[in-house]
């Protein structure tokens, strides 16, 4: 393993650290309402300790034991709104004070006239959203707005689903969860280690520029004029404003490029061997990723790169004008005198943005397989390194932690107003039967390309009370049984 873990990708926010802590459940019950800030919800990553004592997994079918703490769920706190007030909603993240931040300056922004931008790339409502300076600072994505929701703005998604039900959406995922979707990538990443996914929270966010019903928009223009011509009437009202929308808010990767584009321009101009190196290392931490949730959306077009290339250093540290030094193909092969400067590499990052269409409920088995697009390129013949394998090996090898893993998620998917347990543990069926298939790859010494060519298994967990986990106790067998699933029709769309 490295001796040190490369950061997360840069990301515009105001504050330092990327620590992603448990807010306890008593400090999000104790949540104060007297807030004055414009949009309130608080939603805090937790998940709880088990502490079991599991057999070691084998090449059997059925892996059977008990335990004492495993999978026992914990009341969420649902929106809360304080009736004094009113169109008052604050989010906030005490377990994390730098992503409040950022949206703190959302807010202040949106309060100040400078309203989220609609993002028209896509199958749905995605918004890029800005501090009072403009800066980007995320992109936020409302659930009512995804391609299933009834608010999606792109009318082109509508006349499909209209006109070819058969060839719209993705009959292996959750109708309406891209958003938890996106948050749970940011889950798995960060306890994985892997820091390639910008953070991602559940957010609540009120904005003319979003897309709302004539009703709502309706109702807060009646609401408004009732306040003005009768204040003692409009201070009864509960909310004057457009209702806050949930969604994922993602922090912005500032300096990234579409990978496509990097990756063609690298085939006339090579990366140098350190920088190379260093891609290659991050094309993994993506590889495990995309895996592990299954990612059904990974084309070449919806992760990104940052790298600036080379630059030539003064003695001083102080770098030469812009244009002053072409990018090197291989700077070993340069002998620079220190009299004359230095040349600095940059890193090379990698982001891995739209994670919506991830954590399906089954293999697709049907038309598309929805493949990974990245074992196409030539960095998915090269076998996994030693340094992804010290990282992720230890943890995915372990039940304990895959268990965890999974109750974290529960506790993200469950604030969701449709949420099934029963579908949540298919999802965490395919998660399951992903990780164990590579473990086995990793420790076989495969590649990224060997790795999808697995056949693909689903590792289900069996037990009286598998299906709910707030009710499972100590004394509660429970049992995985893992099976292998078809292929589809088609496996190279």
């Amino acid at each position: 393993m490295s001796s040190t873990t490369p950061p997360p990708p840069d990301v515009t926010f105001a504050g330092g650290g990327h620590k992603m802590a448990s807010l306890s459940p008593s400090k999000r019950q104790n949540q104060s309402l007297s807030s004055s800030r414009p949009y309130v919800s608080v939603h805090g990553d937790s998940h709880p300790e088990p502490s079991s004592s599991l057999s070691s997994p084998s090449s059997q079918s059925q892996l059977t034991f008990h335990n004492s703490h495993f999978g026992r769920g914990r009341k969420e706190t649902s929106r809360l709104v304080s009736k004094d007030s009113a169109n008052m909603y604050l989010n906030e993240f005490r377990d994390d004070p730098a992503y409040s931040e950022v949206i703190r300056d959302a807010e202040n922004a949106i309060e100040q006239g400078i309203y989220p931008e609609r993002i028209y790339q896509g199958s749905s409502g995605s918004y890029f959203v800005r501090n009072i300076q403009g800066k980007k600072i995320g992109v936020f994505k409302p659930k009512d707005e995804e391609p299933y929701g009834q608010l999606n703005p792109k009318w082109t998604k509508y006349m499909q689903k209209i006109a070819m039900p058969c060839c719209f959406g993705r009959s292996c995922l959750v109708a309406n969860q891209g958003y938890l979707s996106e948050v749970g990538a940011s889950i798995v990443d960060q306890r994985l280690q892997l820091h390639v996914v910008p953070r991602t929270k559940v957010v609540h966010l009120v904005s003319s520029t979003f897309n709302y019903n004539a009703i709502d928009r309706g109702k807060s223009r009646l609401k408004h004029t009732i306040n003005e011509r009768l204040p003692d009437v409009g201070r009864k009202f509960h909310r004057l404003g457009l209702p806050p929308k949930t969604g994922s808010f993602q922090l912005f990767a500032d300096g990234y490029a579409d990978a496509d584009g990097v990756i063609r321009r690298w085939e006339s101009q090579p990366l140098p061997e350190r920088a190379a190196k260093q891609f290659q290392l991050q094309f993994e931490r993506l590889v495990i990723l995309d895996y592990v949730i299954r990612n059904t959306d990974r084309g070449n077009d919806n992760w990104l790169i940052k790298y600036d290339g080379s630059e030539l250093v003064e003695p001083s540290g102080t770098p030469t004008a812009e244009g002053a030094t072409p990018l090197l193909a291989d700077i070993d092969s340069y002998n620079i005198d220190e009299e004359w400067g230095v040349v600095k590499e940059s890193d090379v990052k990698i982001a891995a943005i739209d994670n919506g269409l991830a954590f399906p409920f089954k293999h697709p088995d049907e038309w598309r397989a929805y493949p990974f697009y990245w074992a196409w390129l030539p960095y998915a013949k090269v076998n996994f390194s030693e340094d992804i394998k010290n990282l992720v090996l230890p943890q995915l090898s372990d039940m304990n932690f895959v268990q965890e893993l999974c109750d974290e998620l529960y506790h993200i998917f469950k604030l969701d107003k449709g949420f099934d347990s029963g579908m949540f543990e298919k999802q965490m069926s395919v998660v399951r039967g992903q990780i164990l298939n590579l473990t086995q790859a990793l420790r076989e010494n495969k590649t990224p390309l060997e790795l999808v060519q697995m056949p693909v298994v689903t590792v289900e967990r069996n037990g009286r009370h598998s299906r709910n986990r707030d009710r499972l106790s100590s004394s509660d067998e429970v049992t995985f049984t893992q099976s292998f699933a078809r292929r589809p029709f088609f496996s190279w769309c």
